[in-house]
């Protein structure tokens, strides 16, 4: 077996006072001093201890789900030693620290991440096959982690992970959901939703906190009291859930650095009731445990009711609460009661609004239970948050009826007053008699009933305010927060998305990622994004343009293979795949992908059949879930589903168009479907997208964008160049506005004739009953989506994309120019403008080791330890 390596950060004795000399040192120092050793032996004696000692399984049960579970295990044990060094470490040395606050972090698949990022793939690949596995076979039995849905929650996974490889101290916070937020199943072309059951088997990589708690309360009421000359107010007869932890830890690329996220599960804070049961009543027995347990059992929480809203509210104070708490307590351990110094040791990023109670509940800890005047205490709270929007959407910004934070947040209601009473007297100051103004920034909103606006007191709470692509952050600063930008210009700042290049090449397409390291002559691409600039120069290489065709067809074949599988549909894998994965929302315009399709196949039914070699073959393939309650896009995926179902049962386009909806779109499936894509349609109306990371995650893996210059689809057009794109609709937002002024007063434009063909066979009942579809045809009566000004042209970037696709030598050089054109779009380069323009945080002398597989860890430990001390 191999020598095992030194700890990199060795438990300090000094704060013990066991570095006096004849200091007796415990065992534990010594023993704990060691990291596990990496060999091939090592692994297999860990692996299989895991195998009966963890799961308690012999040799003759040992499958292959106890294979991933062991092997899960032990890929754990040596994070957990990172883990604990680098917690140990930020305890000594105390830097500034990033708190990360997200309702979602859609992680995927940990195993292969861990391994990746760890350097310890190529060991494990050779332990697991000397027991008859394969590592990639294992790496099938982890189910997606159920801890999001879209890509606010990928965007999350992916800043943490560069975080941690950029060795930035920064923790996640989120919820830690039972069932998650659905399973999603199509049931005669509907989406039906199931309980996302992904906690079954239990999560190999979470470390259940028992003694990390704390006490949650909702409803009671405040009580005033005097203390001397002030006035004192206390939360009573409050309804209490307490929050659990359980901490995942998250490896850095390249680094021993290990952060960690920590998620919180609500349990009871009296679990049963003994005299009710003795009594008989044995449901009420129970009561508080169910009641307790719900507000983390489901993300996102279907709205629709009364009940609905309240139990969405209860989950983002819940998770609020126990964060700020656990923040302040690791504060005091080291700072005590200076709350002075908290804004420079601690930033509180809030991903989107969902998070925002969190200013007042730093504002109620600071005035109620740490004694600090109003005062002071607004001070440091806005200093302490910065506040990311992800939307311009109206309805997603969220607002809370006031008598719900009156009922469930008594004292929490009372603060907001005050927060909106101080600023809007500063506004008033400035802007005297704009009555105007006042109304649009209020943090109360005089409708019916009044309403708490949840970006406003962000905006107005926090020390910065991002947007998230350049178009979208232009558009905050003029239109939706046009006010708020006027009286703090200096608080706006954007900071484009980026996406992980570990997980969404090295991970998710193996041949891409071979070939970039031999075309570069460098593994460092994975880490240093700005080399994929060079592959410009072998765009005309025609070795290179073989192996990136090769590369292709690898990834092709591996969807239509799992397309077969799974949704019984055989597609051809030298057609051209056009991809339409994300939520289904109406202004992410999947009807308006569908009626072309449905153009498409009209055409070519109409079409000689001696005629039909012309068009190329295609393969449209859809993916993603609706809201349980939003009907509109729940329809969507009916037509979808309903013009599939037409289409691929006609055997006389002879697979010309097949049309497929892949349901339960999650990381692990767009891991599939990304590298094999041919174009993306990344199609939402001008001016609604915040930036969307799909398009960049495409873009990386060389499929060509379809799409409206909308989001950071803008700023890849930019890199890349619009003649490498296929660039339709609306260029501006402001004519969007237009068309939407022009469709409410009805004088909107003609419809295409093409689109009324396509409705009208809607309308007859070819791809089902049309009653199924009436809330389709009467959104023509508004469009406020702006398909029928975008439908012609739509149609004509579809035909371009045909015009090219034939040209196969040219496609790849676009295709090869694409990837190439991504070093911006790195998450690394997004957290290190975080770090830097908004967290003025640093990296603290930790020093990152190379890969194991580049250099022998041994080496390396023996030279930071030295380095070290």
């Amino acid at each position: 077996m191999a020598h095992a390596p030194p700890r990199l950060v060795q438990r300090s004795m000094t704060s013990t006072g066991l570095s006096e000399p004849g200091a007796h040192v415990p065992k534990i120092f010594t023993l704990q001093n060691e990291y596990l050793k990496n060999d091939v032996e090592s692994i297999q004696q860990s692996i299989t201890d895991h195998v009966e000692y963890t799961l308690a399984c012999t040799k003759y049960n040992f499958n292959q789900f106890a294979a991933f579970q062991a092997t899960a295990a032990s890929c754990r044990d040596r994070m957990i030693e990172y883990w604990n060094d680098t917690q140990q470490y930020y305890t000594e040395t105390d830097p500034k620290r990033v708190y990360y606050l997200s309702l979602e972090f859609l992680m995927g698949r940990s195993l292969n991440n861990a391994v990746y990022n760890m350097g310890v793939e190529e060991p494990y690949k050779e332990a697991l096959m000397d027991l008859s596995y394969r590592l990639e076979d294992l790496y099938e039995e982890e189910k997606d982690a159920a801890l999001g849905n879209g890509g606010l929650g990928r965007l999350a996974a992916c800043f943490m992970d560069s975080a941690a490889t950029l060795n930035l101290p920064c923790w996640g916070y989120g919820l830690r959901y039972k069932y998650g937020m659905f399973e999603q199943v199509i049931h005669d072309g509907w989406q039906t939703e199931l309980p996302d059951y992904w906690l079954t088997d239990g999560n190999p990589w979470e470390i259940d906190r028992k003694d990390v708690f704390y006490p949650v309360k909702f409803y009671g009421k405040v009580i005033a009291h005097k203390e001397g000359n002030q006035v004192k107010y206390s939360w009573e007869n409050a309804e209490i859930v307490e929050a659990e932890a359980y901490d995942i830890p998250i490896p850095g690329y390249g680094t021993n650095n290990t952060n960690n996220i920590r998620l919180w599960s609500s349990r009871p804070h009296k679990e049963f009731d003994l005299e009710m049961f003795n009594r008989g009543d044995y449901f009420s027995a129970v009561e508080s445990k169910q009641k307790s347990e719900n507000i983390t059992s489901v993300l996102y929480p279907n709205d629709s009711t009364i009940q609905g809203k309240e139990l969405r509210l209860k989950q983002q104070y819940f998770f609020c609460a126990a964060t700020l708490s656990d923040i302040i307590r690791r504060f005091k351990k080291i700072h005590g009661s200076n709350f002075e110094e908290f804004p420079n040791k601690v930033i509180i990023q809030l991903n989107d609004t969902h998070p925002t109670i969190s200013i007042v509940e730093l504002m109620r800890k600071l005035i109620d239970e740490e004694g600090f005047d109003w005062q002071t205490s607004w001070s440091i709270t806005q200093k302490s948050f910065a506040y990311t929007n992800h939307t311009i959407l109206p309805e997603a910004l969220e607002h809370w009826p006031i008598h719900f934070l009156e009922s469930l947040l008594p004292r929490h209601m009372q603060l907001i007053y005050e927060i909106n009473d101080h600023f809007l007297k500063g506004v008033s100051q400035k802007y005297p008699g704009d009555v105007a103004r006042l109304r649009d920034m209020s943090i109360i909103a005089e409708s019916h009933p009044k309403q708490i606006r949840m970006a406003n007191l962000a905006i107005i709470g926090s020390c910065r305010v991002n947007g998230v692509a350049a178009l979208h952050t232009n558009i905050l600063k003029n239109q939706v927060f046009k006010n708020f930008f006027e009286y703090f210009p200096e608080k706006f700042v954007n900071i484009t998305n980026g996406v992980t290049p570990r997980r969404w090449i090295q991970q998710s397409n193996p041949s891409l990622s071979t070939l970039l390291t031999k075309w570069l002559e460098t593994p460092k691409w994975a880490t240093e994004l700005n080399r994929l600039a060079d592959l410009r120069k072998f765009a005309d290489n025609s070795a290179f343009i073989a192996e990136w065709k090769e590369m292709k067809i690898i990834n092709k074949m591996r969807l239509s293979e799992y397309i077969a599988a799974n949704c019984n549909i055989e597609v051809d894998p030298m057609a051209l795949f056009d991809v339409h994965i994300k939520r289904i929302h109406e202004y992410k315009r999947q009807l308006l992908n569908i009626l072309g399709v449905i153009h498409r196949y009209l055409k070519i039914k109409k079409t000689k059949e001696a005629d039909r070699k012309s068009f190329v073959p295609r393969v449209f393939i859809f993916g993603g879930k609706a809201a349980a309650a939003y009907h509109m896009a729940k329809t969507i995926i009916k037509l979808i589903n309903s013009v599939a179902a037409v289409i691929n049962a006609d055997t006389e386009i002879d697979g010309l168009i097949k049309v497929v909806y892949i349901a339960n779109y999650n990381v692990s499936l767009a891991e599939i479907i990304i590298p094999a894509s041919d174009i993306n349609q990344q199609i939402s109306t001008t001016g609604t997208e915040a930036s969307g990371t799909g398009n960049m995650k495409f873009a990386l893996n060389g499929s060509l964008i379809l799409g409206t210059l909308d989001g950071a689809n803008v700023e890849l057009a930019e890199e890349m160049g619009e003649e490498n794109m296929f660039i339709f609709g609306f260029r501006h937002p402001h004519e969007v506005d237009v068309h939407r002024t022009a469709m409410s007063e009805h004088r909107g434009p003609k419809m295409d004739d093409r689109l009324v063909e396509v409705l009208d066979k809607i309308k007859s009942g070819t791809f089902g009953p049309a009653e199924y579809f009436a809330d389709v045809i009467s959104y023509f009566n508004h469009d406020f989506y702006a398909i029928i000004p975008d439908f012609p042209s739509y149609l004509t970037a579809q035909e371009n994309v045909d015009k090219l696709y034939v040209k196969e030598d040219e496609w790849m050089k676009k295709s090869i120019i694409s990837s190439a054109s991504c070093a911006k779009f790195s998450s690394d380069r997004s957290i290190s403008e975080y770090a830097s323009q908004i967290w003025n945080a640093t990296v603290p002398p930790f020093i990152s080791i190379i890969s194991s597989h580049l250099i022998s860890s041994y080496l390396i430990s023996s030279y930071l330890v030295s380095t070290i001390h």
